[in-house]
């Protein structure tokens, strides 16, 4: 699965990777080393102007955390944080995103955990490990996107209209694969175009375009424990971890 990752690229630095052509320079989101579930996130995804019909590629802040059309409660979203692979085109909850509206959610790198045995403990502790591209790359995540109407609010009230999002995950492989069983699905920068164009709906073109990120070139370094805790946030999350006290080591070791 993918639970937590960081996002620290600038609106106008995103834009300018994504080749976006529309987005509110009024609409900002801090950078961040510990984005969770439910959190506001950068997505790129293709609409058509309500004016001239035109597709454009847009960079927006969306609610991580996929809310179906037919929920009842925007609640329902902190379960749906990831969808798998396997089963994204087939599940009521997203095919219908994964036909039409698909998204790219920029990230430096995402967290995972080990459990590591503490000896006298009966409980292991749960030691974070910050996986990303070996190259430093930002990754484009595989992800869906869908709109939610809130039937307590006013219809013209702008918070009527929630878009959330979900990332697509798959079996894990080297570095991220000694770490956890799950990981995110990426998409090359060849595949943009066809991954984000509302008009391919293929299921099975679409999910050839799904890929692991970095080709596999990944780097899993244990990191601070203070990562642990959403409220945590900074560049400090990053540093590398404390010694291992039950000396068990890790996938770096």
């Amino acid at each position: 699965m993918c639970g937590r990752y960081v996002a620290t690229r600038s609106p106008q630095d995103l834009a300018g990777l994504f080749h976006v052509s529309r987005w509110n320079p009024e609409q900002l989101l801090a950078p961040s080393w510990n984005v969770a579930p439910t959190d506001d996130v950068w997505a790129v995804l293709e609409r058509p102007d309500r004016g001239t019909g035109e597709v454009e590629r847009q960079l927006r802040a969306l609610r991580w955390g996929l809310v179906p059309s037919w929920a009842k409660s925007v609640d329902v979203g902190a379960k749906m944080i990831n969808a798998r692979m396997e089963t994204v085109h087939e599940k009521p909850a997203y095919r219908r995103a994964f036909a039409k509206r698909r998204c790219l959610l920029p990230a430096d790198g995402f967290y995972e955990w080990q459990a590591v045995p503490m000896e006298g403990r009966a409980k292991p502790r749960k030691q974070p490990y910050f996986i990303s591209p070996e190259d430093g790359q930002p990754m484009a995540m595989a992800g869906l996107y869908e709109f939610w109407r809130d039937p307590d609010v006013a219809d013209d009230d702008p918070a009527a209209w929630w878009t959330t999002c979900t990332i697509i995950t798959t079996d894990a492989t080297d570095a991220a694969g000694r770490v956890h069983p799950r990981m995110p699905l990426a998409i090359a920068p060849a595949h943009y175009d066809a991954w984000l164009d509302p008009t391919h709906q293929d299921p099975e073109e679409l999910r050839t375009l799904l890929t692991t990120p970095a080709d596999g070139h990944l780097n899993a370094r244990a990191v601070s424990p203070a990562v642990n805790d959403v409220r945590n946030n900074g560049p400090h999350l990053l540093e590398d971890a404390p010694a291992d006290p039950s000396g068990s080591g890790g996938p770096d070791t």
